[in-house]
C-alpha cells in the first residue's frame, strides 16, 4: 500500500499512468478556473445591469381616471426604469400629489421626488377618500412645489437622455418647453394621446381624445418640439381591459402594491357612484362598488404609455405626420412633423399577460 492508502495500480487505474493523471487533474483545475472566471464576468454584467436602466420622468393626471394609478404601479414594478421624478397634471395638482406620494411611500420608493404641476382649480378628485388623512408634509422624500421647474432641472442636469412619459393633458410639459426649449435636445417624449384611425372602444370613427382635447395648444407645442415623439393613440390604448381570470389574478394578488391598487380602484368607484347618486344607502353603495371592483378593470389606456417607453415589441409602429387641431383631433398630415405611432397590436393577449405578471409580482 502507498502512503495514500491506495496501491500504485489503483492510482493508475483512474486516469491511466500517474503522469497522465497529473496532467488530467491540472486540466480539470484549469477548466474549473475558467468556469469561475466566466461566472465572475457574468455576475459583473448582472451587477452592472442597473446602469442601463432608462431614466424617466412620469407626468400623470392621477385622480381623474383610475388608469393612471394602474400605470404608476406598473412603472414601479418595472425594473427597466430609473424613475427620476413624478409630476401631477391638471386641476388640483396639490391634492393629486398626495396620491402619488402615498403610493411611493407604501412602495418604499421615497427616493423618487414628487413635483406639483400647474394647477388650474381646486376640484376634488375621485380618490380623495384614500388620501383624506395623508399629508404631503409626511412624505419622507422630496416634494417640489414647482413641478415644471423640477422637470426642466431634472432633464438639464441629467448626464443621460431622459424619457418623459406623459399620460394626461400636457400643460406641464408645454410649460417646461416654454421655460427651457433646450430640454427637447436632452429628452424624448412618450405619451398616451390621440386617435389616428380608431376612436374610443375600437370605434372606426376617430375621436377627439381627452388628453388632447383638454389642452390642444399644449399638445401642439409638445408634438412639434424638436425631440423624438412616440404615442399610443386610442387605436392601441383604447382597447386595454383585464377581465376573467386575468383580472382575478390582480384582484386576488397578495402583494403590497396590488392591494394598494385595488384599494384605490375601490375608492375611485365608490366616489364615482356616490357622485352620481347621493341618496344611496351605505349598504347599497358598497354593494354596487363590489360589483364593479370584483368584475373587471376599466380601460387601462395609460399602461400602454409605460410599455412603449421600454419596448415596442408587441405593437405595430408607424411613422406618421400628425397635426393636432384646435378642437383636439390628431389627423394624419404628410406635411406635419413625423412621430412614432403605435397603431395596431401584434399580440394584445400577450400584453395583457405582461400586465398581470408585472402587477402581481
Amino acid at each position: 500500500m502507498s502512503k495514500t492508502g491506495l496501491s500504485t495500480n489503483a492510482q493508475s487505474g483512474v486516469f491511466g499512468s500517474p503522469i497522465k493523471a497529473g496532467w488530467t487533474v491540472r486540466l480539470v483545475i484549469l477548466a474549473m478556473f475558467l468556469v469561475m472566471i466566466s461566472c465572475a464576468v457574468s455576475n459583473t454584467a448582472l451587477v452592472a445591469a442597473p446602469a442601463q436602466k432608462i431614466p424617466v420622468i412620469f407626468d400623470t393626471d392621477i385622480g381623474d381616471d383610475i388608469d393612471d394609478t394602474w400605470a404608476l404601479v406598473l412603472l414601479l414594478q418595472s425594473p427597466e426604469f430609473d424613475v427620476k421624478l413624478v409630476t401631477t397634471a391638471v386641476n388640483n395638482t396639490t391634492e393629486k400629489a398626495k396620491i402619488v406620494a402615498k403610493i411611493l411611500q407604501i412602495a418604499g420608493r421615497t427616493d423618487i421626488p414628487v413635483g406639483i404641476g400647474v394647477q388650474q382649480n381646486k376640484r376634488n378628485h375621485r380618490q380623495r377618500a384614500w388620501v383624506k388623512d395623508y399629508k404631503l408634509s409626511s412624505y419622507p422624500g422630496t416634494i417640489y412645489r414647482n413641478g415644471v421647474k423640477a422637470i426642466v432641472d431634472t432633464i438639464m442636469k441629467s448626464s443621460k437622455p431622459i424619457t418623459v412619459i406623459a399620460v394626461g393633458p400636457l400643460p406641464n410639459i408645454a410649460a417646461a418647453l416654454q421655460r427651457e426649449p433646450g430640454i427637447a435636445n436632452k429628452a424624448s417624449f412618450v405619451g398616451m394621446h390621440g386617435s389616428i384611425r380608431k376612436g374610443y372602444g375600437g370605434s372606426s370613427k376617430i375621436s377627439a381624445e381627452y388628453n388632447v382635447r383638454a389642452y390642444p395648444k399644449a399638445v401642439q407645442k409638445v408634438f412639434t418640439a424638436p425631440w423624438d415623439v412616440t404615442i399610443t393613440p386610442l387605436d392601441t390604448c383604447g382597447i386595454i381591459h383585464l377581465r376573467g381570470d386575468k383580472y382575478q389574478k390582480v384582484l386576488k394578488a397578495n402583494t403590497t402594491l396590488s392591494k394598494t391598487l385595488i384599494e384605490n380602484y375601490r375608492a375611485w368607484h365608490k366616489q364615482g357612484i356616490r357622485n352620481g347618486n347621493k341618496n344611496l344607502s351605505e349598504e347599497e353603495l358598497n354593494k354596487r362598488v363590489n360589483q364593479k371592483v370584483n368584475s373587471s378593470s376599466t380601460t387601462l389606456f395609460d399602461t400602454v404609455g409605460i410599455y412603449l417607453a421600454m419596448t415596442t415589441k408587441l405593437v405595430k409602429m408607424e411613422k406618421l405626420g400628425v397635426t393636432v387641431t384646435d378642437d383636439g383631433y390628431t389627423r394624419i398630415d404628410k406635411n406635419a412633423k413625423v412621430i412614432n405611432c403605435a397603431t395596431e397590436w401584434k399580440d394584445l393577449s400577450a400584453f395583457e399577460d405582461y400586465l398581470v405578471e408585472r402587477l402581481t409580482k
